[in-house]
């Protein structure tokens, strides 16, 4: 034990006790930097450099990955925030696929109120519709046609309506999964809504968040205590840069580690361990269902879609199609008449041209934002109930799958801080 004698009596204790110090301090940094780095800025923030987007196609794919490089500028973008609209996707494979269908979240907006609502609003626009309509297809009859008659006909359609608009809600439920895809639509949005992904993560999470920066004082120090025994046994001045750069990546490691892991209760070493973020899945659930509700998948949002989003042409041509009969009906006994007197073509023609005309006018309800604030609760309800009942690992999966392949950004900062740290220390104290 004589070595053991003699290694204590020539320890630099100055030297020693602050090297935990500073890998403490310098841990605590990569962590509070490290989350900067994965919230911060929402969107990119640098300069572009001529010829940057053409070198960075024969660029390793890893380096590719780093915000604003395959677009040609360098600079920075929050991690999650560039990543927006892959969790977007993961997050419908993982979770919103199995909290429910279109037609589950089609029926949780309570269709039989949508359509009291479409004829609560769509009632005063038939004489309008109807006019407009009249007016630029066929002037000359409908000003011929006595105004008692005009009137019955624009009655006829209002009697009808809520006939009509039922079955055009019930064509939307029918016909839901064809139309509408969850999946276009909640990455869509993320990706025109980044600062929305950031909020995910921020409504639940921010008290772990700040954890893991406390952690990182603590397992930075930790970690410095053997730093400063191998250090003071062999005295070389490349030993600190080269370890703090071994414990700036395991911090950042041991941080995330510490986040997301393991997604289900652990017994180590006589302790508990379990995922910080998966302690509360259920707070979280209600956070995430919240937000996809108020902001994602909402009545208004859906409308939208329907009208104007890739299978816009289909909902138009399905609700038209929907709408014809009734506009047949609604000339009632003189329905052969006109089509004699105005020819079958025109007939015809003014017919679609109102229930074309009519789809856009049906559907505008739906873009009503307080009716749609009022569906959202439904909607938050099935969210809520099905995200409390996923399986943890499918949970952990949804939150990080989209940025775990860019994890290595944040452990090479936390290395390259790591490496500065030993530099900063030896210029300070020496050699030991």
């Amino acid at each position: 034990m004589d070595w053991l004698g003699e290694w204590f009596a020539d320890i630099h204790w100055l030297h020693f006790a602050t090297i935990p110090v500073f890998t403490g301090v310098i841990g605590w940094l990569i962590n509070w930097s490290g989350l900067w780095m994965l919230f911060s800025p929402v969107r990119f923030r640098g300069f572009t450099v001529p010829g940057m987007r053409e070198l960075a196609t024969v660029l390793p794919r890893k380096l590719q990955e780093v915000p604003g490089i395959l677009q040609g500028g360098i600079g920075w973008q929050g991690i999650i925030p560039a990543r927006a609209a892959k969790m977007g996707s993961i997050a419908v494979d993982k979770a919103i696929s199995k909290l429910g269908t279109p037609a589950d979240f089609y029926q949780q907006l309570e269709p039989d109120k949508i359509a009291e609502h479409i004829v609560t609003v769509f009632r005063p626009e038939i004489p309008g519709l109807v006019d407009e309509v009249m007016r630029r297809e066929h002037p000359r009859l409908w000003r011929d046609l006595p105004r008692p008659v005009r009137e019955a006909i624009v009655e006829r359609v209002q009697v009808q309506l809520p006939a009509v608009v039922g079955r055009v809600t019930d064509e939307i439920g029918v016909h839901i999964d064809q139309l509408l895809d969850p999946k276009i639509m909640v990455i869509d949005h993320f990706q025109k809504n980044p600062a929305l992904v950031v909020r995910i993560f921020r409504d639940f999470g921010q008290r772990e968040l700040n954890l893991m920066v406390a952690f990182g004082f603590i397992f930075g120090f930790l970690l410095g205590i053997p730093v400063a025994v191998v250090d003071s046994i062999f005295g070389q001045w490349w030993l600190l840069p080269i370890l703090g750069v071994v414990v700036g990546w395991v911090t950042n490691a041991l941080g995330m580690w510490l986040i997301f892991e393991p997604p289900e209760p652990r017994r180590i070493l006589g302790f508990t361990v379990h995922g910080l973020f998966l302690r509360r899945q259920d707070q979280a659930a209600e956070v995430y269902a919240r937000i996809i509700a108020q902001d994602v998948i909402t009545l208004e949002r859906i409308g939208d879609f329907l009208l104007d989003g890739p299978r816009g042409d289909r909902t138009r041509s399905m609700l038209a199609t929907a709408l014809r009969p009734a506009i047949d009906r609604a000339a009632g006994p003189a329905r052969l008449a006109v089509r004699v007197a105005v020819g079958p073509r025109r007939f015809d023609s003014i017919r679609d041209q109102v229930a074309e005309a009519a789809v856009g006018r049906t559907l505008v309800p739906f873009r009503d934002p307080e009716f749609s604030a009022q569906q959202a609760e439904n909607i938050r309800v099935l969210v809520e109930r099905r995200t409390k009942d996923l399986p943890p690992r499918d949970f952990v999966e949804m939150m990080r799958a989209a940025i775990k392949e860019d994890e290595w950004m944040l452990y090479a900062h936390g290395a390259v801080m790591g490496l500065a740290g030993g530099f900063l220390h030896l210029a300070i104290f020496g050699v030991s």
